[in-house]
C-alpha cells in the first residue's frame, strides 16, 4: 500500500516538474524586465506606492482632514494602497498576458495556467518588499503589534486567490474579447474609489457600508487594517454585527475560482488559434 501511495506521489511531481520550472523562469524574467532600462530599478518598487501614498496623505490626510478620526491613519493609507496595488498589478497585468506571449504558445506545448501563475507571483514579491515599508512605519510610529498580527497570512492567501481567480478569467477572456481591456479599466478606476482605500468606512452610511464590504477586497483591505494598525478597524463583522457575514466574501471568492478555472480550462485549448 505504501509502495502506491510512494508512487502516485512520484507521479504528481513528475507531472508538475516541468510547470514548475517554467514557472520559476518565468517569475525570474518578469521581475528582471519589470524595470529594465530604468535608472532606479528595483527601487521603483518601493517608490511608486511611497509616491502615490505621499500625493493622498497630503490631499485626503492633510487638507480634508479625512483621516482625522483614525488612529495611525498615515499606516492605515499606506497598507491599503499596497494591498490595492498588488491587486491592479495583478488583474491589470494578466489581461493581455496570454495574447503577449502568444509566439510562444505557437510554438511549444505547455501548460498555459503558468504564464498568469508566473504574473502573479512576480507581483507577489513585490507585495512582500512592500510589506517591509508598512512594517518599518509600524516601528517608527511605535504602533503597538497585537498577538492578532499573526493572522496576516491568511488575508494575504485569500488576497492572492481572489486576484489569481480574476487573472485567470481576465486573460483567458480577452484572447477573445479585445474590449475587456478597456472595460476592466474602468472598473478599476472606479473600484478603488468604491473600495475603502482613502477613506475610513464609518464616513459612510451604514447601508453604503453593508453593501461595499461584500467587495472581498473591501474586507481584506479592512481585515489586515485591523490586525496590523487599529483595532478602531470597522470590520466585516462589525458592520453587520456578526461574524457569519464573513463567509459571503470567502464564498464569492471560491466562486470565482471555480468560474475562472472552469473557463480558463475550456478556452485554453484555442489559444494558439486566437492569440
Amino acid at each position: 500500500m505504501k509502495v502506491i501511495e510512494l508512487s502516485e506521489v512520484k507521479d504528481l511531481k513528475n507531472r508538475y516538474r516541468y510547470s514548475t520550472i517554467l514557472l520559476k523562469q518565468l517569475v525570474k524574467t518578469d521581475f528582471k524586465l519589470r524595470y529594465q532600462g530604468s535608472f532606479l530599478g528595483y527601487v521603483w518598487t518601493l517608490l511608486r506606492p511611497l509616491a502615490l501614498f505621499a500625493i493622498l496623505y497630503v490631499v485626503f490626510g492633510k487638507f480634508l482632514k479625512i483621516g482625522d478620526s483614525v488612529p495611525h491613519f498615515p499606516i492605515y493609507l499606506l497598507l491599503g494602497i499596497v494591498v490595492w496595488n498588488y491587486f491592479a498589478e495583478v488583474t491589470s497585468g494578466s489581461v493581455a498576458a496570454i495574447v503577449g506571449k502568444g509566439e510562444l504558445i505557437r510554438k511549444i506545448n505547455f501548460p498555459k495556467y503558468v504564464i498568469v501563475l508566473a504574473g502573479s507571483f512576480s507581483a507577489l514579491i513585490n507585495l512582500c518588499i512592500n510589506f517591509v515599508v508598512v512594517g518599518l512605519f509600524l516601528y517608527i510610529n511605535d504602533v503597538d503589534i497585537r498577538t492578532i498580527a499573526t493572522t496576516l497570512p491568511i488575508f494575504i492567501v485569500e488576497l492572492f486567490i481572489f486576484s489569481l481567480a480574476l487573472a485567470f478569467f481576465l486573460s483567458a477572456a480577452y484572447v477573445r474579447f479585445r474590449d475587456i481591456n478597456y472595460i476592466w479599466e474602468v472598473i478599476m478606476q472606479a473600484a478603488f474609489y468604491i473600495t475603502p482605500i482613502l477613506y475610513p468606512l464609518s464616513l459612510l452610511p451604514e447601508n453604503a457600508a453593508k453593501i461595499i464590504m461584500l467587495n472581498p477586497m473591501a474586507q481584506i483591505i479592512q481585515d489586515m487594517r485591523y490586525v496590523l494598525v487599529t483595532d478602531k478597524t470597522l470590520t466585516m463583522s462589525g458592520v453587520y454585527n456578526s461574524h457569519y457575514i464573513r463567509a459571503v466574501p470567502v464564498g464569492v471568492t471560491i466562486l470565482l475560482v471555480v468560474i475562472a478555472a472552469v473557463y480558463f480550462k475550456k478556452r485554453s485549448r484555442y489559444f494558439a488559434e486566437d492569440v
